[in-house]
């Protein structure tokens, strides 16, 4: 196991190009690959949830990060977002995919639809969701206060690879779509999913943000993948949603989602070509800090 230093500019031992895609989620998505290398990086934030796994899937270099820790041990209010985000940047990484799992606010949205979406609806209490908040880094570097755009959350390209790569292994994709993110670790009362539904909002996660913001401020392509893995508990009638049937549902298409996953991985353009302005949001900004 080698150690990166995601602090300050560098990359550490890993070298500042170790990977151009990163793919947050579980070890389903990179533990079947024949030769992955597992990094540590630390940052000025702490640790991230886990190593970073280094694997290479049609010939690009990515960069896999067990968004929950291997062992699914972090729930998601306690999952250290900026630590991930900056983790990633710190290797080379450009462009990243966060599938999740979510619930269906629409009785259309049955378990197993993959949704792409093009929104996004923040319902979290206590999440740390920037890096220019003025507080010093311990390097003593303080970010300076910076408001990034976010009117269209999840970038354009990235959406469109991830819809193409859906329809190519014959899993029609809902093309938009809200992702409300909850704080978590409980799910909805029927009420509050009542309330998502007639918002007109489509599913619901606990997940999908700060990942999205944070992903913008250090320039990064970002688009989400959502895997419907149950109704949500206003939807339909019955007992509500159990993290029984969520784990029963994802295991069920975890394979499906890993093959639109590495195609989308596949068809994602070079770093150098991104023309999506992902990278350009902080452009005209003095952020106070260094960006790895």
């Amino acid at each position: 196991m080698e150690t990166g230093n995601g602090t300050g500019t560098g990359a550490g031992a890993s070298g500042a190009g170790a990977a151009e895609i990163g793919v947050i989620g579980g070890s389903g998505f990179y533990s079947f690959l024949d030769d992955v290398t597992e990094i540590m990086v630390n940052t000025p934030y702490g640790p991230p949830s886990d190593s970073l796994f280094l694997g290479d899937v049609a010939g690009r270099r990515v960069a896999f990060l067990p968004r929950h820790g291997r062992a699914h041990h972090l729930a998601p209010h306690r999952i250290n977002y900026r630590a991930n985000l900056w983790a990633l940047r710190s290797v080379g990484v450009r462009q990243v995919l966060g599938p999740c799992a979510v619930g269906g606010l629409r009785p259309a949205f049955g378990p197993g639809t993959l949704l792409v979406p093009d929104q996004l609806v923040d319902r979290t209490k206590s999440r740390a969701q920037s890096y220019f908040d003025g507080e010093p880094l311990p390097d003593g570097q303080v970010p300076h206060i910076v408001h990034v755009g976010f009117a269209d959350p999840y970038c354009p390209t990235g959406r469109r690879v991830a819809l193409a790569a859906a329809r190519g292994r014959n899993w029609e994709p809902v093309d938009g779509g809200t992702l409300v993110v909850i704080e978590g670790p409980r799910f909805s009362t029927r009420a509050e999913s009542q309330w998502h539904a007639a918002q007109g909002w489509s599913v619901v996660g606990m997940t999908g943000h700060p990942e999205a913001v944070l992903a913008r401020e250090l320039g990064l392509c970002y688009a989400s993948m959502a895997l419907v893995t149950d109704l949500d508990a206003g939807t339909e009638s019955g007992a509500g949603v159990s993290h029984e049937e969520v784990l029963k549902v994802f295991g069920e298409n975890v394979g499906r989602l890993r093959e639109v996953l590495f195609d989308a991985v596949a068809a994602l353009p070079d770093g150098a070509e991104r023309d999506c302005g992902c990278g350009d949001a902080l452009k005209g900004w003095d952020l106070g800090i260094t960006l790895p």
